[in-house]
This record gives structure tokens, sequence and C-alpha cells, in this order.
């Protein structure tokens, strides 16, 4: 059956210097998808999605790893992986 999918992307900070909850909707995008289709769906992600605001009430990156999760909610999370900054 054709149908409509919201797949959403979060962002897990593992090491963060401030507590944060643990994963952060960073992105979405909608997409249809028709009876027997598959689809790919690309993000790209730059500097934004990794900030946080540090104890000095500044934006900053700050190096360490992140979980990457992609999924149709934060309850039904379908593909995870880590990158380390």
């Amino acid at each position: 059956m054709d149908g409509d999918e919201v797949v959403q992307l979060y962002i897990d900070d593992t090491e963060g210097s401030v507590v944060r909850p643990p994963m952060l909707l960073k992105g979405f995008k909608r997409i249809h998808v028709r009876a027997g289709e598959t689809c790919h769906v690309i993000f790209q992600l730059n500097r934004s999605h990794f900030e946080l605001m540090d104890i000095h009430y500044a934006w900053t990156v700050e190096p360490g790893d992140f979980r990457i999760l992609i999924g149709a909610g934060s309850r039904d999370i379908r593909l995870e992986g880590k990158i380390t900054l």
C-alpha cells in the first residue's frame, strides 16, 4: 500500500560536558513511498547539528563520540551509527 513516512534524525552526544536529553531531534524528512518501493533518504550534517551551549553560555562543538539515530520516531529507531569528532 502506498503511504507517507516521516524519517527522523536524532543525535546523542555520549560524552558532553553538560547534561542534555539523550536523543535530540536534529532533522526530519517526509517522503511518499509507493507499494513495494524502497527509498533512500540523505541527511547532510553540519556543525550546527553537533553544537551545544557550554557552561559559559557559548555555542560550541566538543570533541568526542556522537550516536546518529534514524527512525520513524524516538521509540522506533531503525538505524544507528557512531561518529567521532
